[in-house]
Parts: structure tokens; C-alpha cells; sequence
């Protein structure tokens, strides 16, 4: 496996438990009310299938589990395979990481590459990935969701194409 390296970081701190976040990242009825409607697939263990689904069934997100430490620690591969242009993408690192913080808990977030992604590419996580963990904040402190319009950056789509 190639190296990969960080390149987009984001830390929230979450009125909840560990074990409250772990189950919100890796169980369907919390990620279809954070993450856009995703459902996750998760086999619950090192090496096991990750997928996320869109309401019509069809995969946006598939991957493996590259480490399964709970509540403290999940990695997965993760390959876009839909829109379909996005299948052209090197799959990347997501980790999110765990940690009690007082009375608080420490989500740190990280997506990893194994090449030198462009500005441009990384701008549609640095734009959703703020989206989606103020929503899981939000979902674990007041049981709501804020309606976040969302569409990805047009600088992304346009160095996709070009990929």
C-alpha cells in the first residue's frame, strides 16, 4: 500500500460519549441524518467491506477497514465511485479518531493521500467534510440536523474533467 499523507484535518469537539460518536459514525440510522441520506455498510472488523449508499441503493463510497479500534479509532479506504467521473480519483485515507476531552469528546477527522492532489480536488472535502461533522455535532447535542444546501465547487468538477 502506498503512503499516504494528510492533507485535510478537522477537529470538533461534541457534547456525547466515545461510544455515543463511534455509533453515530458507523451505524445507518445516524449517518442517513448527518451525511446526506448515506447509509453505512460496515463489516465491524480489520479488513471488512465499508460502503456508503444513496437512498436509491447505488454505492458512493466503497472501501475497506484499515483499522477498527472502538470507540477510539476507525480508518477506511475510500474510493468515490459515484458520480461516475469521480471513479477516476486514487482512493484515499479516511480516519476519524476519538478521545475523551472533559466533559466533552475529540472528533479529529482526517483524509489521507497517496498523491499530490490539486487545490482544486481538495476543495469539494474541505467544503463537505465541515458540512457533515457540524451536522453529526449538531445531531448528538440537540437531536436536530440543520438543512445545509450543498453542491460541490466548480473548480473541483472542472479538474476532475481534466484528470
Amino acid at each position: 500500500m502506498p503512503e499516504f499523507k494528510p492533507r485535510t484535518i478537522y477537529v470538533t469537539y461534541i457534547a456525547a460519549t466515545p461510544e455515543k460518536v463511534w455509533q453515530a459514525l458507523t451505524s445507518s440510522e445516524f449517518t442517513r441524518k448527518y451525511f446526506w441520506d448515506r447509509d453505512i455498510e460496515l463489516e465491524p472488523k480489520l479488513g471488512g467491506a465499508f460502503a456508503l449508499k444513496l437512498p436509491d441503493g447505488k454505492v458512493n463510497v466503497r472501501g475497506k477497514v484499515i483499522a477498527w479500534d472502538p470507540p477510539r479509532k476507525l480508518s477506511v479506504t475510500w474510493q468515490v465511485e459515484w458520480p461516475e467521473e469521480f471513479r477516476k480519483l486514487p482512493e484515499c485515507v479516511v480516519t476519524y479518531e476519538i478521545a475523551q476531552a472533559g466533559e466533552a469528546v475529540r472528533l479529529t477527522m482526517t483524509e489521507s493521500h497517496s498523491w499530490n492532489v490539486p487545490e482544486a480536488i481538495l476543495s469539494g472535502g474541505r467544503t463537505g467534510w465541515p458540512a457533515i461533522l457540524s451536522s453529526l455535532k449538531s445531531l448528538l447535542e440537540t437531536a436536530k440536523v440543520p438543512a445545509i444546501q450543498m453542491e460541490p465547487p466548480r473548480e473541483m468538477i472542472e479538474a476532475i474533467k481534466k484528470l
